[in-house]
């Protein structure tokens, strides 16, 4: 039974290598594409922001003429689903962890094609890295120079990531988890991004803000659709 459902898993993730190449060579625009936001364990807030990535799809739809679905999928780290979404989106303020079965398998998803965003809303930090250690054991987050591709899609951030919630008053900063030459995961540290997708009314940041941090949102998804 073991060996069945661990070829269950390879197999969805060859079928989801063979999407996502075809994908990329024409950006969601099937209007079928969902992203997804990830149900993790440990007490952390997964669902906070709730009005951020719907804020973000309609932006991406407009700006750079994705068709995105306006609703997104809500998968857990366990689940075959995960592989029907080629961009995950991670945020909340606590704790995070991984079981073995969760980190087997979100690492097959990423080596897989897939796309990871976490995005520190403030307190996650202990608890991400430790729980992405047991998912890349072998590596590192690393902080990715300005001068990324990352930062250089449609929409151009020369001084990296814009820093959105002042949190501990330190610089914003893009961290990456790369596998075999390609980021697989991004990282936003001391910026608090989905707070800047949600509605208006949420944080009242100003419009400027709101929108760059829209933009850099967009250039994720752009990045994770089109390396």
């Amino acid at each position: 039974m073991q060996f069945i459902k661990n070829f269950s898993v390879l197999f969805i993730g060859v079928l989801f290598i063979i999407f996502t190449s075809a994908f990329t060579k024409n950006v969601a625009n099937s209007g079928n594409i969902k992203i997804a936001l990830l149900k993790y364990a440990g007490g952390g807030d997964w669902y906070a922001n709730p009005t951020a990535l719907p804020n973000l799809i309609a932006f991406c739809n407009k700006e750079l003429g994705t068709s995105l679905h306006n609703d997104y999928a809500t998968v857990e780290p366990s689940s075959i689903e995960i592989f029907s979404y080629p961009f995950v989106h991670m945020t909340g303020h606590g704790n995070v962890v991984f079981n073995a079965e969760e980190a087997k398998n979100m690492r097959t998803y990423l080596e897989a094609g897939g796309f990871l965003h976490i995005d520190d809303n403030y307190g996650m930090d202990p608890y991400v890295r430790a729980a992405m250690k047991e998912v890349f054991p072998e590596y590192d987050f690393v902080e990715l120079p300005y001068s990324h591709e990352i930062y250089k899609q449609k929409f151009e951030f020369r001084n990296g990531l814009p820093k959105i919630h002042e949190h501990d008053g330190k610089p914003a900063q893009g961290f990456g988890i790369i596998h075999n030459g390609r980021l697989c995961v991004f990282y936003s540290y001391e910026t608090d991004l989905g707070d800047g997708w949600e509605d208006q009314e949420v944080h009242n940041d100003t419009p400027e803000m709101r929108r760059r941090s829209l933009e850099m949102g967009a250039n994720l998804i752009q990045f994770a659709f089109e390396q």
